[in-house]
């Protein structure tokens, strides 16, 4: 049960509601429907920060290929392509070890570079252009299968979307950016903050909540994870909530205790709703390389997961790990995280996050 309470800024009309009743636990339900202009920043790192939120992003908002240029994946092949290379077996070597270096994964890597080889030795490339849309053709039928956005199905009310992933991911950062979409697109949504461990994890949780004017269901450190998710549920479910996005520790894949766990949250959940969680969004940092794919397996093992989210891929990532777990796994991508600002957390494209990677056409 809950002991539910609204807080409100208060100013010269507007005063602050009572606490409602208080039951054998508590649980808190913080609503902030005029939010803090500044309100305390969570990071990408799904740790505590002390700056303030990023702003709303302004018109002209920077696209695709202006947030990934600084990625290793882009640089190397500028690098490699702006030199207008011949087309012989040290082109092919270099874009090899290229792959290889961004993370794309030795099988992957091998069996694009062996296409082109291919290709080349029946002169269908005129120049490096002509191998360069060939590489952009295959990478992007790599992704093709894996770029399907998230959908809410509104016959499941709410629709519980439950976000896992290691440590340090960028889980909270993520939910908080995804509570400014759903609201945006005129959803109604609550959170739940799972993350019962991290001594900051409840207020920076809270801290996006406020941000959005979300409400967030929480109880005290330490408390059972499934417990918070079971009675947000049941909340969400009584006040005809669209949306709840559940929280969970970060831990890591070979901590068996915390894996389990995860598999007792769904199990609660389903005592409610036979069918949640509806979405398990499993959170992978971009700059991880091919760590993602242990990752991605222990946890596909414990609870099925149903879509991905790659954060982090602007600045140092490497990039090319979406393409190992877009063959590895075949998992859709839902979302790509290509910056700090709520807006940066985009619907997988994988058209745009090709093009971004690779250079433009040579003159």
């Amino acid at each position: 049960m809950l002991n539910w309470f609204r807080r409100k800024k208060p100013d010269a009309h507007t005063s602050t509601p009572e606490s409602a009743h208080v039951e054998e636990h508590t649980a808190v339900e913080t609503v902030d429907t005029a939010p803090e202009p500044a309100a305390a920043a969570p990071s990408e790192t799904n740790e505590p920060a002390e700056h303030a939120l990023p702003a709303p992003a302004a018109e002209g908002k920077p696209g695709w290929r202006e947030r990934l240029r600084n990625s290793a994946f882009a640089r190397t092949f500028s690098g490699l392509f702006s030199r207008n290379p011949k087309l012989d077996d040290d082109l092919l070597d270099e874009i090899e070890t290229a792959l290889l270096t961004a993370d794309v994964g030795v099988t992957a890597s091998t069996q694009l570079v062996e296409s082109l080889r291919k290709r080349m030795k029946a002169r269908e490339f005129a120049d490096a252009n002509a191998l360069l849309q060939a590489l952009r053709s295959d990478l992007i039928a790599l992704l093709a299968p894996v770029a399907k956005p998230l959908h809410i199905d509104a016959s499941k009310k709410p629709f519980v979307l439950l976000t896992v992933g290691v440590n340090g991911v960028g889980k909270t950062t993520t939910i908080g950016k995804l509570a400014h979409r759903f609201k945006g697109e005129g959803r109604s949504l609550m959170l739940a903050a799972g993350d019962t461990f991290r001594a900051a994890a409840v207020a920076q949780l809270q801290a996006w909540g406020e941000r959005n004017g979300v409400a967030v269901v929480a109880q005290g450190q330490n408390a059972d994870a499934a417990s918070v998710a079971y009675d947000a549920l049941q909340a969400a479910k009584s006040r005809g909530t669209d949306v709840l996005i559940t929280d969970t520790a970060g831990r890591l894949h070979t901590q068996g205790g915390l894996m389990d766990e995860l598999a007792k949250v769904a199990r609660v959940l389903r005592k409610i709703d036979a069918e949640a969680p509806h979405e398990v969004l499993m959170v992978i940092d971009g700059t991880t390389g091919q760590n993602a794919i242990n990752q991605v397996r222990k946890f596909n093992e414990k609870i099925p997961v149903t879509g991905l989210v790659v954060t982090k891929l602007d600045g140092t990532a490497k990039g090319g790990v979406v393409f190992a777990l877009a063959r590895e796994f075949g998992i859709p991508i839902r979302f790509a995280g290509i910056g700090e600002r709520q807006e940066d957390l985009r619907v997988f494209d994988a058209e745009a996050f090709v093009d971004a990677l690779l250079p433009e056409a040579l003159g």
